[in-house]
């Protein structure tokens, strides 16, 4: 305590900051928030099986989609408003989508284009094409390769991810997960090694899994981020498959790394597609909803497209992530705050920021941004409104963060004002947004 003056104590308990370093992301790491939605695209065998994990044992000859369109799969995630789509390269059953020369169980020995077909070529042109950004995800777990299981196994995978660094472009993010087999129990998964060669190969990806080191898994596939979400953490205990998923969900006010959480979920029940999932395709509301709980709670939504045994997404698929679109587009269309300036006020004590409107204005849905390049700061908060020259409070919460949504009922009022009862650091509000929501939301 003798570190600081009185002075500057006064001022950080006056409004309830917490003495802690300001963590702050990269300008990579930024630019990966603001993306807010991107997709998965899961695609192997399993596709052909009508299974969620592959055995390994299944013969590459069953691999055959008849109309295969990787243009198909960009443009529909483009007109969703998606900006990025990660590739199941390899999944657990270990057949690769490219025709890997440390393996023969891959498309290679396919009859899909006698042989010469490349999935993951075919999608990261077609992203690049439409202007999207292409990942890739390799899975750890293998249950096709003989070495699985053996200390020869680390070198394979690198092997392997090297071929997926090397030969696509751009990769701008490396989607990394602990899944692991029973036969594998005396094997470690050489993290240190995966990630050196990722850095030295791609050094402007993005390395996701329970512990980042860029970005983190939000403990879920509900594509739901915790009512309180930091973009801070600890990752230095995390095991890899074995975090806390609490932890994960909520993040960590006192985190001291920058590991924005990433919620994913599937358009369907499952993650690889099914038929008899033709008619329990997520509706665009329940898009829309979990739309609020992901990018409304501080952290970027990856949406599961599951392409069919055509090779195509499936027309109920489409149909929902366009009016999905819609409805998003409709409801934050006009913004009623647009142009006018925040204030920073002092009310009861508490740091706070108000929006005067010029007149009377009806919203039912909040947007409030914290400038995250300067770190995410406030712990709680209120807002009210000026009703009729009364001010009451209409929403309340935790964390703000990158883009915090709010949904409340409908309110005439001619000022708002956001209140911060406590924070990380010295508060600041960038944005007041208002809303009013599209009909076809509810």
């Amino acid at each position: 305590m003798k570190l600081f003056s009185k002075s500057i104590l006064m001022i950080l308990l006056s409004a309830s900051i917490f003495a802690k370093a300001q963590v702050k992301p990269s300008a990579t790491q930024l630019k990966y928030q603001q993306m807010e939605t991107i997709g998965f695209i899961h695609f192997t065998v399993n596709t052909f099986t009508d299974k969620e994990w592959g055995e390994g044992t299944e013969k590459p000859s069953i691999f055959n989609p008849t109309q295969l369109d990787a243009g198909q799969w960009a443009r529909t995630a483009k007109a969703a408003g998606l900006k990025q789509l990660i590739l199941t390269a390899k999944h657990h059953d270990g057949f690769c989508l490219w025709p890997s020369k440390y393996t023969e169980h891959s498309v290679k020995n396919s009859p899909w284009k006698n042989g010469k077909g490349d999935v993951v070529k075919e999608l990261s042109e077609a992203c690049r094409k439409e202007g999207l950004k292409f990942g890739i995800y390799l899975s750890p777990w293998d249950r096709h390769e003989p070495k699985y299981g053996t200390k020869d196994y680390n070198q394979y995978y690198l092997n392997q991810l090297a071929e997926l660094l090397t030969n696509y472009g751009e990769i701008s993010e490396i989607w990394m997960d602990g899944a692991k087999g029973e036969n594998a129990k005396d094997m470690e998964y050489d993290f240190t090694a995966f990630r050196a060669l990722i850095r030295k190969l791609q050094p402007n990806a993005l390395i996701f899994s329970d512990a980042g080191p860029d970005i983190r898994w939000i403990g879920n596939e509900n594509g739901e981020a915790g009512e309180t979400n930091w973009s801070t953490i600890n990752s230095d205990n995390i095991v890899i498959g074995k975090a806390d998923q609490k932890y994960l969900n909520s993040g960590d006010i006192n985190g001291n790394k920058w590991l924005a959480g990433e919620s994913d979920v599937s358009i369907r029940p499952g993650w690889f597609y099914h038929a008899s999932e033709d008619d329990k395709v997520k509706s665009p509301q329940k898009l829309i909803d979990i739309y609020y709980k992901s990018v409304g709670r501080n952290s970027v939504l990856l949406l599961n497209l599951p392409p069919d045994r055509r090779g195509l997404i499936h027309e109920n698929d489409v149909k929902s992530l366009r009016e999905f679109k819609a409805i998003l587009d409709e409801t934050f269309k006009v913004n009623l705050a647009r142009g006018r300036e925040i204030k920073r006020i002092t009310h009861a004590g508490n740091s706070g920021f108000k929006v005067d409107l010029g007149s009377e204005k009806a919203f039912d849905r909040i947007l409030l941004r914290e400038p995250v390049e300067k770190g995410q700061a406030v712990a709680e908060f209120i807002v009210e409104a000026n009703i009729k020259g009364k001010w009451t409070k209409i929403a309340e919460g935790t964390t703000i963060g990158y883009k915090r949504l709010l949904k409340v009922n409908h309110v005439k009022a001619e000022s708002v004002r956001v209140l911060i009862k406590k924070a990380r650091h010295t508060p600041i509000i960038s944005n007041i947004a208002l809303y009013h929501a599209s009909d076809n939301e509810k």
